[in-house]
């Protein structure tokens, strides 16, 4: 599912904001949550947002092997994307996730929920240097719920995180810098049990606290 384009620079650019809803109508009986105030209505932004499938995709568990499908996870997800090297926008996308998972672990919903930071640097982002980037970010791999997923290789990354998910990410020149970086925008998604995106957070510092009750009323409590 290649996004619509039109609207694509003017999202990179933070041009799209959160207010001013249209009045779109807020009744889905896909969703759990009321429609989002925004200026443009789902399909007509560069990602999934409020109501639509989340993309059909199918990635390895750079850890602990296997494969998650997207639209088979069958319980409230959270989705963000990140690369371990950076250090500015990420550690925030991170950190927000894994309040949001600590929260889960404190108040016994651990098994309720799965949270899915997926990598667009495949290349370093392996599962060694994943397993070391969790204990530095404290994040509970053993609680069972948080799993990395990483695309086969750069091409694939391209497809799935920016041609499926709208985030759009470009490596820095030259590419053979052994501290490469990347250009990118921010997105988190909170996607239903049925696979559904309740919520497209377009920031790069997600409230932990927001996300906790959206994620509350996503699963009906």
């Amino acid at each position: 599912m290649q996004r619509r384009t039109y609207l694509r620079g003017a999202a990179a650019a933070g041009a799209l904001t959160t207010a001013g809803c249209l009045g779109f109508g807020d009744s889905n009986p896909d969703v759990a949550l009321a429609e989002p105030d925004r200026e443009h209505a789902s399909e007509d932004l560069p990602y999934p947002a409020w109501g639509q499938r989340v993309p059909d995709a199918t990635l390895p568990n750079a850890i602990d092997g296997g494969e998650v499908s997207t639209r088979s996870v069958g319980k409230p997800a959270v989705y963000t994307f990140f690369y371990s090297h950076c250090n500015t926008v990420c550690p925030v996308l991170i950190q927000s996730m894994r309040n949001v998972q600590t929260h889960s672990i404190e108040e016994g919903y651990a098994d309720d929920v799965a949270f899915f930071p997926v990598t667009f640097d495949p290349e370093r982002d392996d599962a060694e240097r994943l397993q070391t980037y969790a204990e530095e970010m404290n994040v509970a791999l053993d609680a069972g719920n948080w799993d990395f997923l990483r695309p086969e290789s750069r091409e694939r990354a391209k497809a799935v995180v920016q041609g499926e998910f709208g985030v759009t990410f470009e490596r820095s020149h030259p590419e053979d810098m052994d501290m490469y970086m990347f250009i990118h925008s921010a997105l988190t998604y909170l996607v239903n049990a049925d696979g559904y995106v309740e919520r497209a957070y377009r920031t790069d510092s997600p409230d932990p606290e927001r996300l906790i009750d959206d994620l509350a009323t996503v699963r009906g409590q």
